[in-house]
């Protein structure tokens, strides 16, 4: 599977590079970002395999995550959708969405734009359903989350931590 390369008004998104590697490992050390997700900084090596992850995500299931950028080069996050077999009691039953934003990108509608596209995107190729998990105290992404049409079903417990568990597309 070759995975496409999306573009917006504003972003492309392509998939995942070797060297993305230092700007996700510096959005991901940055406590705006982790402090709504997992609480915990994520060292360099751990995202080098998140990227190596996201790149075979592809092979495996057929879709996976772009790492975002402006339409002139800046870094912006990554969005998309991943397959993590999660250890959530009972398990997701869709494919998981998910977006992460460097924080100077953040409240720009940037998210919402990028995940619109890979939600199509996902659509038009066989995954109209979607799941995803949200700490609930992190407001922005729930906001989100309810604009590109999810909806809370339950909370579930993921390493020690509740989250919100959100899914898309089921009652279509």
């Amino acid at each position: 599977m070759t995975p496409p390369q999306l573009t917006t008004d504003r972003l492309t998104l392509h998939v995942h590079r070797p060297q993305d590697w230092a700007e996700l490992a510096a959005m991901w050390a940055d406590p705006a970002v982790y402090t709504r997700i997992g609480g915990v900084a994520r060292p360099p090596e751990d995202v080098w395999l998140r990227l190596l992850r996201s790149i075979g995500q592809w092979q495996a299931f057929g879709y996976g995550s772009w790492v975002v950028r402006t339409h002139d080069g800046a870094f912006v996050g990554e969005a998309g959708l991943l397959e993590s077999r999660r250890a959530i009691e009972p398990p997701l039953a869709w494919p998981e969405a998910g977006w992460t934003l460097a924080p100077a990108q953040h409240g720009r509608g940037y998210a919402q734009e990028a995940m619109t596209a890979a939600l199509d995107w996902a659509a038009a190729h066989g995954a109209p359903r979607t799941t995803c998990i949200i700490d609930p105290a992190n407001a922005p992404s729930l906001r989100l989350a309810a604009k590109l049409g999810y909806e809370a079903v339950r909370e579930a417990s993921y390493h020690g931590r509740t989250v919100q568990v959100l899914e898309r597309g089921v009652r279509d």
